[in-house]
């Protein structure tokens, strides 16, 4: 069963949250509410998400510190984060948010179309993440039973390097696609290197499978980083 990715909402009006809300359902994903800087950096503290649409003027903790917070932490410092404003103070006000980490820098009022583009291309691309952390943690698990099956599994060796291989071959399949549709829509530069950085990995994973194909040399190959 493929799971819903998460989106965390950060705005201090409650009618702003409702509006992003109705724009975003349409993408069929799970939406989390925070009202404060405070309440996302406490979700972001048990909840992966695949994108942070943050609102920058807020009491107490404002976007900017709220994204410095997110971005020293080692679990969520590579959560795209998406600035909502409703004020433009100028390219300096603009510089800012890249400088805090930001991916993309929208004022209000914005398209709903484009935000739901923008949203759906990093959704997207943490879907693929997750399925390359999925076929990843398979191979590990055939690499620790020492070419054995897992305990409960029908399913011998070479069966499973076989299922794993074309799983692996969907993935990069879609992940090629979205490189391209990245390319044909002229994404900010952000969503074009977080595609690049996932294909690389799927050729680090595609090299280790191949590796366990017999006659292709002895030992167990190692793995793709997950960073």
């Amino acid at each position: 069963m493929v799971q819903k990715a998460k989106i965390l909402l950060v705005d201090d009006r409650p009618e702003n949250l409702l509006a992003l809300e109705a724009i975003l359902s349409a993408l069929d994903q799970t939406l989390v509410r925070a009202s404060s800087g405070e309440e996302a950096l406490k979700a972001l503290l048990t909840d992966d998400f695949a994108v942070i649409l943050l609102d920058v003027q807020m009491p107490g903790m404002d976007g900017f510190e709220t994204a410095a917070h997110i971005k020293r932490r080692e679990r969520t410092r590579d959560i795209p984060i998406i600035f909502l404003t409703a004020i433009n103070h100028g390219p300096h006000h603009t510089f800012r948010g890249y400088a805090a980490g930001a991916v993309d820098y929208i004022s209000k009022p914005f398209d709903p179309w484009v935000l739901r583009a923008k949203v759906s291309v990093f959704v997207e691309l943490y879907m693929k993440n997750c399925q390359l952390r999925e076929q990843a943690a398979l191979l590990r698990l055939q690499l620790e039973g020492g070419g054995k099956p897992a305990v409960g599994a029908a399913k011998e060796p070479a069966g499973l390097l076989a299922e794993l291989s074309a799983r692996l071959a969907a993935v990069e399949e879609q992940a090629e696609a979205l490189s391209k549709q990245l390319d044909d829509e002229s994404a900010d530069a952000a969503a074009v290197a977080t595609a690049a950085h996932l294909e690389r990995k799927l050729t680090g994973l595609r090299r280790a499978l191949d590796a366990l194909e017999p006659g292709t040399g002895t030992g167990a190959p190692s793995l793709p980083s997950q960073n």
